[in-house]
């Protein structure tokens, strides 16, 4: 990939859309592309222009499409392929990117290919996936239980990572290969612009000792799928599970000829000891895990990926910040520090209102496959409150519940009439769109000026960052920094303090709270950026 790619991806903003609850078209409570298609004008006033869609493929929806039944056609909630075709041509007109969600490492077990495979030895299909007579080793599913799932048709186990319905393709089979290098020529032939691509790290496995590490052919595989002159164009992030610079280097240096960029999830542990257990936290962390990998990825040439929430993560503010009477100053605070600086800056349906955690009373209210498994799990040895508590805390459903448009009963999702696919958020009468729209203090307005500035100045988006703030410091502040053009962004923490600046700067462009100087006593949660004089 030529390192002119990088610079363009780097004007990119993408907002990333879960369309099963993004918005309902037809009233059968499930969101659909007309519903994105409708909303479009929504999007680039705020001032992105790129959309990432989560899994739109046909499925049978055990895990929400990321169990994909075919590749070349659409889920039939969604709607049909002319829907895809306008919303494309809506997205192109409008100078805005379309980003599809591949699964590459795993299908339904309603695909064809898996329904082949099973028949047996003798088919063209037979070694698409991982069989074996014997369970050869102790893998566990990322949902929890054996990875291991005995077939009584083939009379062999099969590999499933995740759900027993998502089965492992077989990456070592070069016929898998050429099938999934087939399905990203066909979508680009449409005129996707790029792919997140899921699970990336896990398409090539290693089964010696057991252990389920990288595979030896991971890079060769997607060398295979992204490394190709006819699509070397489009922009690529993967989902890996890596911390180490080196393989993020090996994944993403632009001669590599792999991925544009990838996802880094350090940061996604503010807040929590683990997935489902929360911990007394700061918006320290996340500053510390800011700087730390705006730092290697800068050093190493890299282009990095700025986000904080996605549709598998419970919302930050409601981990770090105040998501009660300062909810507006945190989610805005927080916009400021991950967004102004660069990278490639993904925003999350709702992140733009500020939405919250959604809390419920009964586990019968929530669907997330990977929760329900959990809560089977704690229910051993745990109360139902406190399982509750655990659910309420970790679910991927936090990130799921239909977008809040308005205060109605559905939010504005869909029909007031019909009962939507899983319930609306429980603060979706008070943090809707419509309301957002309407306060003085609006997270949406902020995001619009935010964006807006960083659109219209070279320097934000491709400037130089040189962070000021110490470590011990109770707030964050970098600048950017491009020619002669200087920008400096400060973010307060949860204290009110006096801020002074070494230099002068311009009244405040951008500013959460109302203020006349870039120095001076700021809020808890107040953030501002200036130009330095």
């Amino acid at each position: 990939m030529l390192r002119e790619q990088y610079r363009e991806f780097t004007g990119w903003t993408i907002y990333q859309i879960y369309p099963r609850s993004f918005k309902d078209s037809n009233g059968d409570g499930i969101g659909d592309l007309q519903g994105v298609i409708s909303k479009l004008d929504y999007i680039k006033e705020l001032g992105a222009n790129a959309v990432w869609l989560c899994p739109c493929f046909k499925s049978p929806n055990d895990d929400n499409g990321y169990d994909v039944a075919d590749y070349c056609d659409i889920m039939d909630e969604f709607g049909t392929m002319s829907d895809m075709d306008e919303l494309i041509e809506g997205l192109h007109s409008r100078g805005m990117k379309l980003i599809l969600d591949l699964v590459p490492n795993h299908t339904s077990t309603d695909h064809k290919w898996f329904q082949e495979s099973r028949k047996g030895k003798d088919n063209p299909y037979s070694d698409y996936y991982y069989w074996f007579d014997e369970i050869p080793n102790d893998w566990v599913s990322n949902f929890g239980g054996s990875a291991w799932q005995y077939d009584p048709v083939r009379g062999q186990y099969y590999l499933h990572s995740f759900a027993v319905s998502q089965a492992d393709l077989n990456w070592d089979n070069p016929a898998v290969v050429k099938e999934m290098q087939s399905i990203v020529d066909f979508w680009a032939d449409k005129g996707c612009d790029g792919f997140r691509i899921d699970v990336i790290d896990g398409i090539s496995k290693n089964f010696r000792n057991g252990k389920n590490d990288l595979g030896p052919h991971l890079h060769d595989y997607i060398r295979a799928l992204f490394g190709r002159e006819k699509v070397a164009h489009l922009f690529t992030v993967g989902e890996g599970h890596t911390n180490d610079i080196e393989d993020i280097v090996l994944h993403c240096a632009s001669e590599r000829n792999e991925l544009s960029t990838l996802f880094i999830f350090d940061h996604m542990e503010c807040g929590r000891a683990d997935k489902f257990t929360p911990k007394d936290d700061s918006l320290k962390s996340l500053r510390d895990y800011l700087v730390y990998w705006q730092t290697e990825t800068d050093k190493n040439d890299l282009l990095h990926s700025l986000f904080i929430e996605n549709h598998d993560q419970p919302q930050m503010i409601s981990r770090i910040g105040n998501d009660q009477e300062l909810r507006y100053e945190s989610a805005t605070d927080i916009a400021a520090m991950v967004c102004l600086l660069k990278g490639v800056p993904f925003i999350y349906q709702g992140q733009e209102i500020g939405m919250p955690a959604a809390h419920y009373d009964s586990i019968d209210d929530f669907d997330d496959v990977e929760c329900l498994g959990y809560y089977r799990k704690y229910k051993k040895t745990l109360s139902e409150e406190e399982c509750l508590e655990k659910i309420n805390f970790g679910s991927r459903d936090n990130a799921r519940h239909p977008m809040a448009w308005d205060g109605s009963r559905n939010s504005g999702f869909t029909d007031e009439n019909v009962s939507p696919w899983l319930l609306p958020h429980s603060r979706a009468a008070e943090i809707n769109v419509e309301n957002d729209l309407a306060s003085e203090k609006s997270v949406y307005r902020f995001y619009q000026n935010m964006l807006h500035l960083r659109n219209s100045n070279q320097a934000l988006q491709y400037g130089d960052v040189a962070v000021l703030s110490k470590p011990e410091d109770d707030f964050f502040i970098y600048t950017r920094s491009l020619g002669d053009s200087k920008w400096v962004v400060i973010c307060n923490f949860e204290t009110e303090q006096n801020i002074e600046l070494p230099f002068e700067c311009e009244v405040p462009v951008l500013a959460n709270l109302n203020r006349q100087a870039a120095s001076g006593s700021y809020a808890p949660y107040e953030c501002a950026a200036a130009k330095v004089k």
